[in-house]
């Protein structure tokens, strides 16, 4: 790190020792900042290498740094948004970051602010770098190469798009520590012998191995988890874009597994078509055993464990969702989540006794996208809510529920082989052909996407829906 001495101008030229340099750019941007530098005075660079920012240029002269001082504010999340962008390639993150931290020293409030625009561009630039680090923990191969020693090392090639190898080599440090094992990159490489971390300059891909012996088992492995209902191909392409493709050994594969996708999917469900038993299970606890073994529909084949309804054997009231969500498929449970809370709140106010219910949902696995790492809900289709319908059919004729209370146009679509509008068919009874009736009304899901006076509209109108059945009750 550097700071140019000082001229006759109105520039200062400061210099970082390497792009990813935190702690560096911090104490002379602290300095800068607690001298009254203001952005339009300084000139960034890294490593010598004229990364400069948008505010100045080259060729004028360096100016005093002033002896007044100040004390310089800077709170936990501007350090953490500047610790990520930091290792952005923008050649402006320099003064992009001073500049937000000279505005911070009159505004401490300035990081709350979520409309400002160079705030939200930084916001943007740490996305991308943690982006980045995800994909680099996510789409390194080692390969196994023999030293001149006898010994083994495993060497992996990558391609990042920012300054995240140093950041990022804990990770790879902490779970391969037994290891020998070095990872190149254009920019720079890391190597671990079991004791120490080095760096070195850049590399060349033809520095890494091309395979080693575990190409064919890893392959075998990919092919055998690959499954086929579950493959979206733009979601697939983004989260493993194919520019890292040729670095994987599974790649070679995938255009011949998505070319097969649909016709396995389509073997997948032929095998479970037309198997429901004549006979309906005796008992709640058969439907619960057997649903956890249906592969008759492409969200059986999902991989997610199914949710079996909840309650007492014998319920005048039922209550139908569309399908167990994220929370409940983990905890095998119906209406345990955010939406299962609000239910519950409102069943309360209307008087009800939720033990003396029984809960269920139309589709009885969890239909997602995955994004990241979050799994996101998907509608289930028609074919779908029809096809699940045999084991909806099977519960109620083992509750017997006088009123069935319906949630949202899927539940609807389970108990009358069509898809209701909630808002012109909601607030009346619907006789159904075993002699009981069907209650519509929105889903708490619904309720939870809405926020200031249609929240407010819509609760209303959910409270006074359970409250007429309660009544009926």
């Amino acid at each position: 790190m550097s700071v140019a001495p000082a001229g006759a101008g109105d520039l200062h030229h400061l210099t970082i020792d390497r792009p990813d340099d935190f702690d560096g750019w911090r104490e002379q941007a602290r300095t800068m900042a607690a001298a009254y530098i203001p952005p339009e005075c300084i000139v960034w660079s890294a490593d010598g290498r004229g990364e400069r920012d948008l505010f100045g240029g080259p060729g004028r002269d360096l100016a005093p740094i002033p002896s007044s001082q100040r004390s310089v504010r800077a709170n936990k999340a501007f350090l953490r948004l500047a610790r990520s962008v930091m290792l952005h390639k923008e050649p402006a993150r320099f003064a992009l970051l001073y500049k937000l931290l000279w505005r911070l020293q009159d505004d401490p409030h300035l990081m709350e602010k979520v409309a400002d625009r160079e705030a939200h561009r930084l916001t943007v630039m740490a996305g991308h770098v943690r982006r980045d680090i995800h994909k680099m923990r996510a789409f390194v191969r080692f390969r196994a190469i023999k030293e001149s020693d006898g010994t083994e090392r495993y060497v992996a090639w990558f391609e990042p798009d920012h300054h995240i190898l140093r950041a990022n080599a804990d990770f790879f440090l902490n779970r391969f520590a037994s290891q020998r094992w070095s990872i190149l990159t254009p920019g720079s490489c890391v190597h671990w012998d079991g004791k120490v971390l080095t760096e070195t300059p850049g590399a060349n891909r033809n520095d890494a191995p091309a395979e080693d012996a575990t190409e064919d088992l890893w392959r075998r492995y990919y092919g055998s988890i690959f499954n086929p209902a579950r493959l979206k191909v733009a979601m697939m392409v983004k989260e493993m874009p194919r520019r890292y493709w040729k670095n994987l050994p599974e790649a070679r594969l995938i255009p011949e597994l998505i070319a097969g996708a649909q016709a396995r999917e389509a073997d997948m469900v032929a095998q479970g078509v037309d198997t429901f038993p004549e006979a309906l299970p005796a008992r709640l606890e058969e439907i619960a055993q057997d649903i956890s073994l249906c592969r008759r529909c492409p969200i059986g084949c999902n991989g997610t464990r199914s949710v079996p309804g909840e309650g007492p054997e014998r319920a005048r009231l039922l209550i139908v969702g569309e399908q167990p969500g994220d929370q409940e498929e983990r905890e095998g449970r119906p209406f345990v989540g955010p939406a299962g809370q609000l239910l519950d709140e409102h069943l309360n106010r209307a008087g009800f006794d939720r033990s003396l219910i029984r809960v269920t949902n139309a589709v009885k696995h969890f239909k997602f996208e995955q994004r990241g790492k979050r799994r996101i809900h998907q509608n289930p289709t028609a074919g779908e809510i029809d096809h699940c319908r045999w084991w909806l059919d099977a519960e109620r004729r083992l509750v017997k529920p006088d009123i069935i209370l319906a949630l949202g146009a899927s539940a609807g679509r389970a108990l009358l082989g069509r898809t209701p509008s909630v808002a012109k068919e909601r607030g009346r009874l619907h006789p159904l052909p075993d002699g009981s009736s069907l209650w519509l009304t929105v889903h708490p899901s619904f309720l939870l996407r809405l926020d200031g006076e249609a929240q407010m509209r819509e609760r209303n109108q959910f409270q006074h829906d359970l409250m007429q059945l309660r009544a009926m009750l």
